[in-house]
């Protein structure tokens, strides 16, 4: 299985259905990943998979604003 690091801009339709699918109230500080990338900085994010991939979805209010409004 592949691992893709995915930040709230670049997200799709099939991401955000996956998180709305695993996350439908909301991811909590459980469901949190956290991490330091190729630059040392630290990353938060939460996963999802499909059938080939693990999405990481770098968290932030953008990340919230897009489950939110991909609901609606």
């Amino acid at each position: 299985m592949r691992r893709v690091i995915v930040d709230y801009k670049k997200l799709n339709e099939d991401i955000l259905d996956l998180l709305v699918d695993k996350f439908p109230h909301g991811y909590s500080d459980s469901d949190v990943i956290s991490f330091r990338n190729s630059k040392n900085e630290l990353i938060k994010a939460v996963e999802v998979r499909n059938v080939d991939t693990i999405f990481l979805v770098k968290i932030g209010v953008y990340l919230i604003n897009a489950i939110e409004d991909h609901d609606a």
